[in-house]
């Protein structure tokens, strides 16, 4: 079968004659791949870079994919960590963490957005109790990520969402998709922090898709403009763009409820993290979440690795 292959951490994938996978498991079957999302995550475990990787080359890429089975039903999957990923021809699935799709399900939309929606639908759900009406602040809001964190915080009841990015067309866009306020993180580190303390010093909850300096400015910027510091802001790093460290005085602990949490692979189990798979993938596939995807052939996977991509938009490799 023909399948990305990543033979160098440093160079992108080529489409490759590669021999196809055999079910090997009781709830293990084969399926057709329909569509499988380009994302950040699936870059990082191609160069070797994420958290999770083994080094072992060569490897297909590819995280979760849209497939049909034999029997023609449509399924979302995650694939385990392994060498052997989602961009082929065909692949093979765990029924333990798939999810079926309605027949007429967008496949292309969902392999887009899946992924990037997971990282604040399982925070918002599985790392806190978002309580409804609370304000939540978005940090990286416009990346795909981010953009659909702005709509999932609205969807799972927050009265109150502020998204902040640098991109300045790409913030035009968020009041759209149900931000209150658009908060620019581009000039001085001063005028960033007068900035978001006025538009987000009291959200009770952020999403973080930047850590780095960003975040440790935004950090300190919000507690010391807090008008109750007693209450709790509870902190959740999902990504790491803008650098992988930041300094914490420790003082901001000391005079504010400061709570760190991590979301992703670790602090979530995969149970956890496919028992929301449904109820995501039914907000998606009703059309509930705004998605911005384009297709791309597996035999230009080469070309569309490292291509820019308009503002939210996700690159969907189709075989």
């Amino acid at each position: 079968m023909k399948a990305a292959l990543v033979r160098s951490f440093d160079a992108p994938p080529r489409c490759e004659d590669v021999p196809a996978p055999v079910p090997a498991g009781d709830d293990e079957i084969l399926v057709d791949v329909l569509a499988a999302g380009l994302h950040p995550r699936v870059r990082s475990a191609a160069d070797g870079s994420h958290y999770t990787s083994g080094g072992e080359l060569p490897m297909v890429p590819g995280i979760d994919a849209v497939g049909r089975t034999r029997d023609g039903e449509l399924l979302y999957f995650v694939a385990p960590d392994s060498a052997l990923g989602t961009m082929a021809e065909r692949a093979v699935v765990d029924r333990r963490r798939a999810v079926p799709l309605p027949a007429g399900t967008d496949a292309v939309a969902v392999a887009a957005a899946m992924n990037p929606a997971m990282s604040s639908w399982v925070a918002l759900r599985r790392r806190i109790a978002l309580a409804e009406g609370a304000a939540v602040l978005v940090l990286g809001a416009t990346g795909s990520a981010g953009r659909l964190a702005v709509q999932i915080a609205r969807r799972l009841g927050a009265a109150r969402v502020v998204g902040a990015g640098r991109d300045a067309r790409r913030l035009a866009l968020l009041k759209e998709l149900g931000a209150d306020e658009a908060v620019s993180l581009d000039g001085a580190a001063g005028e960033v922090a007068d900035r978001l303390a006025r538009a987000a010093a009291d959200v009770d909850v952020v999403l973080d898709y930047l850590w780095g300096r960003p975040s440790e400015h935004a950090m300190r910027a919000l507690l010391t403009a807090r008008a109750d510091r007693a209450r709790t802001l509870a902190w959740i790093e999902i990504g790491s763009v803008a650098g992988p460290d930041l300094a914490l005085p420790s003082a901001l602990l000391r005079a504010a409820d400061l709570r760190l949490l991590g979301s992703g692979q670790g602090s979530v189990t995969t149970a956890g993290i496919v028992a929301e798979l449904p109820s995501l993938a039914e907000e998606i596939a009703s059309g509930a979440l705004a998605v911005r995807a384009r297709p791309v052939p597996l035999a230009r996977v080469e070309e569309a690795w490292n291509a820019p991509v308009a503002p939210g938009e996700r690159v969907v490799i189709t075989p």
